[in-house]
């Protein structure tokens, strides 16, 4: 959700964070869910998650997915590679800026952004953090070092206890990070990562049967979303 959406060119965050310190502000995504702005706050540059330009019967859901990810945010303050949260209101949530591009568009072939990628997950999951999204290649970052990042926990969860299910949850996390290193790293998947990629869970393949191609129905032709390329869409303003 770090890109510029946009129906011809869609626009790294890299790129945007430069042209928002030119002009202090640049959109990078509205839709039925709100709009997400590159911005200054007191100098710094920051992302803005702003509920209130919601649809009307999306308020409700915009406003529960940015408290999970202020939950999230706030579990995993000082853990580098994700954002930190800098400021929660009722209807705006402003995280921290991480300069870099969307593995769509870096496409990461070092293994050892994979094996590092790997340990920041593992992070995650320590602090009691799942991330529950991470088969859209834009919620991963290689940011300007090289190194991965994390974005976008809207749909993060952070449990009381960490039992059976979010086990079973932080394997499917680990899974999909694997479907990505097959698409740009395949010749270093181990034994243990194909046995891994070759059994999803119980309830992914229950998913995958049913519901995926109606969710991917709606969130393309609703909200604009192409898990794959991230690229969503800009409403305009008179669909408000």
């Amino acid at each position: 959700m770090n890109n510029l959406p946009d129906n011809t060119n869609p626009v790294s965050v890299t790129e945007a964070a430069a042209s928002a310190q030119a002009d202090g502000e640049r959109l990078l995504k509205a839709d039925e869910l709100g709009r997400i702005e590159c911005c200054r706050r007191d100098g710094v540059l920051v992302i803005r998650r702003d509920i209130a330009a919601a649809r009307w019967w999306a308020r409700g859901f915009a406003r529960r997915a940015a408290r999970r990810e202020r939950r999230a945010l706030e579990r995993l303050t000082g853990l580098a590679g994700v954002p930190q949260l800098v400021a929660w209101r009722r209807n705006e949530l402003l995280r921290s800026y991480l300069p870099g591009q969307p593995m769509q568009q870096a496409k990461p072939r070092d293994r050892a952004y994979f094996r590092d990628a790997h340990r920041l997950l593992s992070r995650l999951h320590r602090r009691g953090v799942l991330h529950n999204d991470l088969a859209k290649e834009p919620n991963w970052m290689v940011l300007a070092d090289g190194s991965p990042g994390l974005v976008d926990f809207q749909l993060a969860w952070v449990p009381r206890r960490r039992g059976a299910l979010f086990r079973l949850l932080a394997r499917e996390d680990l899974r999909h990070l694997l479907k990505h290193k097959r698409t740009y790293c395949p010749q270093w998947l181990t034994a243990r990562e194909k046995a891994i990629l070759a059994t999803p869970a119980a309830h992914a393949r229950v998913w995958r049967a049913t519901f995926k191609r109606a969710y991917k129905l709606i969130a393309r032709r609703i909200f604009g979303y192409w898990d794959n390329e991230g690229r969503g869409r800009v409403r305009d303003q008179s669909e408000k």
